[in-house]
């Protein structure tokens, strides 16, 4: 069969670790090659990538600069020609960057709203909104001049559609990016360029690490996770590759819910 990402050219922010990782090696194993965007050096990534026969580049990203988002694509099209796939997934649970399970069971009523600093709040909504519509409209503005249409997915989370206390960053930011993805999906529907998310429940990544060791934080978690596990980062990549591919050519201004059973009710 004929691999799903045949000829297609990727950028992926957050490409340097985790979910982003993971999305760019199996986008790579389906034929495409890689253009990984991120703050954190992403020489593995470029690795993995070389490793499974495409060819791949790192350009430091931060994608609350709206600069740094249109070099990155405009890096793609001097490297490769075009920009067939977009993935957002750069972003941050907290202002520190650390998962907010983590913190609420460090620290609790520390991170609720009452409490909650101003900066700490606009840190994350700067990062995973304001990132992430840029990051989206850069590749929107590079696919619309190729004329040849696209498929941009933007990662959000389960906490989209949760509340957690002590989470209200990252919840609201989260719920911003499934708006987002609904209205670039409907303003873009005609011209060929699909906008869909995922939105992934708690997943083994960096972002939280170390929470099968905190009983009360992994406790918390798969209270609402009726699967009782944690998802591997390659399973939400599989998410990912599906709305990138041509399978999912129907779809615009979803969100697709890989999460362990948590919308079972």
């Amino acid at each position: 069969m004929r691999p799903a990402l045949a000829g297609k050219v990727a950028v992926i922010t957050g490409g340097a670790s985790g979910i982003g990782r993971a999305t760019a090696v199996r986008f790579a194993e389906e034929g495409a090659d890689i253009v990984i965007g991120d703050l954190t050096p992403a020489d593995e990534t470029v690795r993995l990538v070389e490793k499974a026969g495409r060819r791949a580049i790192a350009v430091r990203t931060d994608t609350t600069k709206e600069a740094d988002c249109d070099a990155l694509v405009a890096a793609a099209v001097a490297e490769f020609g075009k920009v067939d796939v977009g993935v957002a997934a750069a972003g941050i649970a907290t202002a520190a960057g650390r998962s907010n399970v983590q913190t609420r069971a460090e620290q609790k009523d520390a991170t609720n709203v009452v409490n909650l600093p101003t900066e700490a709040f606009t840190r994350v909504l700067d990062v995973n909104v304001i990132g992430v519509m840029q990051t989206d409209r850069a590749l929107a503005r590079q696919m619309l001049a190729q004329g040849t249409g696209g498929s941009i997915v933007n990662i959000a989370s389960s906490a989209a559609k949760i509340p957690l206390a002590g989470g209200a960053p990252y919840c609201v930011s989260k719920a911003g990016v499934w708006m987002l993805t609904k209205v670039m999906g409907l303003e873009l529907a005609t011209t060929g360029i699909r906008v869909n998310a995922v939105g992934p429940g708690y997943t083994a990544t960096p972002m939280i690490a170390g929470i099968e060791d905190d009983e009360e934080a992994f406790r918390a978690a798969m209270s609402i996770t009726p699967m009782n596990r944690l998802g591997r980062p390659e399973e939400i990549a599989a998410t990912c590759l599906f709305l990138a591919s041509d399978e999912s050519s129907f779809m615009t201004g979803q969100l697709l819910l890989p999460a362990g059973g948590q919308f079972t009710g």
